[in-house]
């Protein structure tokens, strides 16, 4: 056998390799934003029972306590953010997703968020000058990234896309943007970097944006939903999940474990619509 040949036949099994390594059905949410996303309330013991195992988390950052590593699948008991944080939209939304899709697939979520940060904390071009204005608390969860959320949220990405494929986006903020006019341009521009940073296509990959407590929940920050609202005007392929009745903490700030639960369904009922799927 000639040279040429054997390594045509190295190149097509390297081929074959990759092709079976990444699993098509194996659906990869990223997940980004402020503390409700990162999760502020307590984990009840519900939360972390009769976890699927067709639902995964990748690992952020490294959990020693937890055994858990960097880069790594587990199943998606909570926490799914950092080592120690709460209850987020992400665990429900992965529970419900896989009660309502095929066996076959397989859902798979990376949460990176810090709370209190601006959504200006993901701009890549920008974020080093935002972080000289954060208290020293912020900086302190910042540096579990090596000091660059949006860098950690695309390596891992990457690293998922080995394993899977990238179907949504999902983001949870707007707090600390409270009243930002220019909040979904600044959106946008996240949401253009990762599209093009991880090669993804825009109409293929939607952005699910949570409003914040509602009005309803006498929300501090109800105010920021008007804005969040007209995020579809200027991403396109952008959906804003409501938080109509989704119960809240006593700061009026936060969900309850009660609200994240139920917001964390609706971002799932959405995703499964635009999968082509009809929520049970």
């Amino acid at each position: 056998m000639t040279m040429h040949r054997i390594c045509l036949l190295v190149l097509f099994a390297f081929i074959g390799f990759r092709g079976y390594a990444q699993d098509k059905n194996f659906y990869i949410f990223l997940c980004f934003g402020q503390s409700n996303m990162e999760g502020n309330a307590k984990i009840e013991p519900q939360d972390t029972v009769d976890v699927n195992s067709r639902f995964q988390v990748m690992e952020a950052v490294d959990c020693p306590d937890l055994g858990r590593t960097k880069g790594n699948w587990y199943t998606a008991v909570p926490p799914l953010c950092r080592c120690k944080t709460g209850l987020t939209p992400a665990d429900y939304f992965g529970r419900e997703l896989v009660a309502n899709l095929p066996e076959k697939v397989r859902v798979g979520v990376i949460n990176v968020a810090i709370g209190g940060c601006k959504i200006e904390l993901f701009d890549k071009d920008h974020y080093e000058s935002y972080v000289t204005t954060v208290p020293g608390w912020m900086k302190n969860f910042i540096s579990q990234y090596d000091g660059n959320p949006y860098a950690r949220l695309v390596d891992m990405a990457k690293l998922a896309q080995k394993d899977g494929v990238i179907k949504g986006i999902l983001l949870h903020q707007g707090e600390s943007n409270t009243n930002d006019t220019l909040w979904t341009q600044k959106v946008k521009v996240v949401y253009d970097n990762l599209m093009n940073d991880l090669d993804l296509k825009p109409r293929k990959v939607p952005l699910l944006a949570g409003e914040l407590v509602n009005a309803d929940q006498d929300g501090k920050c109800a105010s920021m939903n008007r804005i969040i609202a007209t995020l579809p005007q200027t991403i396109k392929n952008a959906h804003v999940i409501s938080s109509a009745g989704c119960t809240d903490s006593a700061d009026n700030l936060h969900f309850n474990a009660a609200g994240y639960r139920e917001l964390g369904k609706r971002y799932a009922a959405e995703m499964l619509t635009l999968l082509g799927y009809k929520p049970n």
